[in-house]
């Protein structure tokens, strides 16, 4: 990869929406979005843990990240997506879903735009943000996806998916 394509990724956000509000997440945790696959619910899952999805043969835990961020839990619609994502967090490598109403667009954004995330007076956690731009009509926050993802969180995600599907899962995905 030639070093300009390397650093148009890092400042690449693929911007989505919860709640109509706009939040954008780094292209270089994203691996690909997903049109609304059925999700397999898991007995006494933590209550951010929508389920599961069977990704080609993958088992993937889905978050709904609305829960993170202190919204009500996501409404499923024809916009609703899954944004499969890759994160190391703590050092351990993990892949997941995380449910978002909507797919926006990807922005351009340079570093020095990005403005330091307000201590005072936000609605959503600042630790899971890296900041906020302002586009031409609006602001967006940057979500720090590894920050979302809290240690204990990483556990759960990585020891409740087995690495082989069980058969009643890819029936169910066929």
């Amino acid at each position: 990869m030639k070093v300009e394509e390397t650093t148009k990724r890092l400042t690449s956000y693929l911007s989505f929406t919860l709640n109509d509000e706009e939040f954008a997440t780094n292209v270089g945790s994203v691996m690909s979005i997903l049109e609304m696959p059925k999700i397999t619910k898991l007995p006494n899952a933590p209550s951010y843990m929508r389920g599961i999805i069977n990704l080609r043969g993958e088992v993937l835990p889905v978050i709904d990240i609305h829960y993170k961020f202190g919204l009500p839990e996501a409404k499923i619609t024809s916009s609703t997506c899954i944004l499969v994502m890759e994160a190391t967090v703590e050092g351990q490598y993990i892949r997941f879903g995380i449910l978002v109403d909507s797919v926006n667009e990807v922005h351009d954004i340079e570093p020095k735009k990005i403005l330091p995330t307000p201590t005072l007076g936000s609605k959503y956690r600042s630790d899971f943000l890296e900041g906020i731009y302002q586009n031409s009509e609006s602001f967006i926050m940057i979500v720090d996806i590894e920050q979302v993802l809290m240690a204990d969180e990483v556990t759960v995600l990585s020891t409740s998916t087995p690495e082989v599907i069980p058969d009643e899962i890819n029936e169910q995905s066929n």
